[in-house]
């Protein structure tokens, strides 16, 4: 059995950011992440690609991010169990709580801070018949190193944030990209959209619109897609990779059996420090929800300081809380 102060499900940016602001009030951090890493969504699915709503830095690679938060973490010497999911929840004192994972992993603690950004998820596929057989043969739903498209042709589907940006950042390094989107309206941040119509009227991109994906040509690795546009006959585009970003399907998994209480599959909490209807949990980050709710790494940030501010007040209620500016003591002056 491990016992720890706070046990933080998710090892994402927020979940990383909250161990830090625990360590100031000497609480400590265990986090369970299914992910066999730290760094949640940040490292599986785009370590690679640059940040810009980070205070004090104007473009940061996901990776380093999480590489940063790992550094600023580590004085509190937190513990990790990556590669098991949170399974089962149990109250086990009056003010205790049992996590136990899928591989029987038990971890006790009086505070469980829920920071799973969107809970287990899967990529939204294309409805493509064929398309599973070319699956890592040159179909990627996910973009991990962009290195891997350098030279290739690339067709990139889909109308949000993802599929604008990474056709932007491909532009510049894939021999040809070709974005397809079933609308002519995007999504997308109206920066990222004016970005990709200028690339487009640049010939740095192929642009296409009111069109899908309907098949995939290939002999054993992905060599065709073939587009279906308005009102015309389907035609064959030469592709070394189909990369469709259609978001994330996201799902609680065993946290929905929890006891807690869900709105739209997210975590409803209080905002005046984020704990939900079960006294000692707190959600944070993109798996909570309250009116006004902005899913960004920016706003987790937040929401783990004012909840472990709250934390230490449920574990120590005798005490009087004494919280320091870092700028005055230093990180090494909560040893």
């Amino acid at each position: 059995m491990i016992q720890t102060d706070i046990i933080i499900i998710g090892a994402g940016p927020v979940g990383l950011f909250t161990v830090f602001e625990a360590g100031l009030l000497k609480l400590r951090c265990h986090l369970i992440d299914v992910l066999g890493q730290p760094g949640g969504q940040l490292t599986e699915i785009y370590p690679k690609k640059p940040i810009y709503d980070i205070p004090g830095y104007p473009s940061i690679l996901a990776g380093d991010l999480v590489k940063n938060l790992m550094e600023q973490i580590a004085p509190f010497k937190p513990g990790f169990t990556l590669g098991e999911r949170a399974e089962k929840l149990e109250k086990t004192g009056e003010k205790e709580y049992t996590v136990t994972t899928h591989r029987g992993t038990r971890i006790s603690a009086p505070v469980v801070a829920i920071a799973g950004g969107l809970g287990c998820f899967e990529p939204r596929k294309p409805p493509i018949e064929n398309i599973e057989a070319f699956e890592d043969k040159g179909v990627d739903y996910i973009i991990k190193d962009p290195e891997k498209y350098r030279g290739k042709k690339v067709l990139v589907a889909g109308g949000g944030d993802s599929a604008l940006d990474w056709s932007i950042i491909l532009a510049d390094i894939a021999k040809e990209v070709t974005l397809i989107h079933r609308r002519t309206s995007f999504r997308g941040a109206l920066d990222s959209v004016e970005k990709v119509m200028d690339l487009a009227r640049n010939n740095k991109i192929n642009l296409i619109t009111e069109a899908q994906a309907v098949g995939l040509n290939g002999n054993g690795v992905l060599k065709e897609v073939i587009i279906e546009q308005d009102g015309k006959s389907p035609v064959a585009y030469e592709a070394d990779h189909f990369i469709p970003l259609f978001g994330l399907a996201p799902k609680l998994g065993p946290i929905g059996d929890w006891g807690l209480e869900i709105e739209n599959n997210a975590i409803k909490v209080d905002t005046y420090d984020y704990s939900t209807n079960l006294p000692g949990i707190y959600a944070i980050g993109d798996i909570n929800t309250y009116p006004g709710k902005l899913k960004l790494i920016l706003c987790g940030f937040h929401e783990g300081t004012l909840m472990v501010q709250s934390a230490f007040k449920y574990i120590y209620p005798d005490q009087k809380l004494s919280f320091k500016y870092t700028t005055v003591a230093g990180v090494n002056g909560f040893e």
